[in-house]
């Protein structure tokens, strides 16, 4: 590697360790030019990345919309249950009594008379239900609710 400047005989040469650092400095300045190359040419690391970050987005974007799902469905079922008169609530608890009370009734029929494999699964099935229970039977009694309040306003 030799210099820009043609050496001139008023100048001294430089000495081995000078010209030893000057080949170090330019081997690790070519090695960090090849990693950057490297990085812009890596096509695959860099469609990971960018997809890793796409997928964070849409993360935190699904939180936030079911978050503010759950809080309208909340909002919702309050002002339905506020909205609606006491007979009809009453009305619609002992519906929801009764449900519970037959589909206790008809899942004990279900498991006595079915084959194990579908009593495992079926017991999944009630585990994961049992898991979300409170926004299942949320959504039940609002249903029935609803049903019941349609029901009466047709009878008017």
């Amino acid at each position: 590697m030799t210099s820009d400047k043609p050496h001139s005989g008023g100048e001294a040469a430089p000495s081995p360790k000078e010209l030893r650092e000057q080949v170090e400095a330019t081997r690790k300045e070519l090695g960090e030019t090849v990693e950057a190359l490297a990085a812009k040419t890596d096509v695959k690391t860099r469609a990971q990345e960018k997809t890793a970050a796409v997928k964070q987005q849409v993360a935190a974007k699904t939180a936030q919309i079911t978050a503010q799902i759950r809080d309208k469905a909340a909002h919702t079922a309050h002002a339905v249950q506020e909205g609606t008169p006491e007979p009809v609530r009453a009305k619609a608890a002992a519906a929801t009594e009764q449900v519970r009370h037959q589909a206790k009734h008809v899942a004990e029929l279900a498991r006595d008379k079915a084959p194990e494999p579908v009593r495992e699964k079926g017991g999944q099935s009630l585990q994961a239900a049992r898991a979300h229970r409170a926004p299942l039977l949320g959504a039940a009694g609002a249903l029935i609710a609803l049903l019941l309040i349609r029901r009466a306003r047709r009878r008017r």
